[in-house]
């Protein structure tokens, strides 16, 4: 039903211990649902309360695959890093949208990176990859919508056309981020193994949970990315 994440051999020798779990989504004929009212706003407290026990280490083995691709996750850390660091500066976090919330939330509970696409936006498959330096990457600065370019060598999710991700998990790209409750969706959860495995599981869990009663009849598929034994 939906296509497959593509991981360039490379990105393993940056980090063999990487797993991941892909959701696919289609919400095309969801009939009327209701978010978790309080999912964000528990999974915050859960983070000043110091949860979960795994999270500097997991945070910390981040930071060690950034700079092995050259990048500087001081300046630019992984999403989780950065969404957990605005709640630690803030108290908590704006409310968004459903959706976004919703994997926020999890991203939160579970100290994990988790992307969330817009699956009707893919030209191809998704590729996990080492950019060459000339992929277009659409983003706003200032405002102003501006093509970026990404580093040569840097980590990238990527389709057909250019750059969905850059530095792995760091700053989506306007072109394909999702805006709307409807059609398909792809989210996926990164981790190392400094996180438990079977938390990685929970958050899957979580995250399909909460988009099924946010949008009951959709349907989901949910698959494992690890390296090859």
């Amino acid at each position: 039903m939906f296509k497959s994440p593509i991981i360039d051999d490379r990105v393993w020798k940056i980090a063999p211990d990487f797993r991941a779990l892909t959701i696919h989504v289609d919400s095309r004929e969801i009939q009327s649902g209701d978010p978790a009212p309080d999912s964000l706003k528990d999974a915050c407290e859960f983070v000043l309360a110091g949860g979960p026990a795994w999270a500097d280490a997991h945070l910390a083995s981040w930071v060690t695959v950034y700079q092995r691709f050259g990048a500087r996750p001081n300046r630019t850390p992984c999403s989780a890093q950065a969404l957990r660091r605005r709640v630690m500066k803030d108290g908590g976090l704006a409310v968004i949208n459903p959706v976004v919330d919703l994997y926020n939330a999890v991203s939160l509970r579970y100290a994990v990176p988790i992307g969330g696409e817009n699956d009707d936006a893919y030209v191809g498959r998704p590729h996990l990859t080492l950019a060459d330096g000339t992929e277009r990457f659409d983003t706003v600065a200032d405002g102003k919508v501006v093509v970026e370019n990404p580093v040569l060598g840097e980590v990238i999710w990527r389709d057909d056309i250019g750059v969905t991700c850059r530095r792995w998990n760091w700053r989506q790209g306007t072109r394909t981020r999702l805006d709307a409750m409807t059609g398909r969706m792809w989210f996926i959860l990164e981790s190392l193994g400094s996180m438990p495995d079977d938390a990685l599981e929970e958050a899957g869990e979580m995250l399909v949970s909460g988009i099924s009663r946010l949008m009951p009849g959709c349907v989901t598929e949910k698959r494992r990315i690890a390296a090859a034994a």
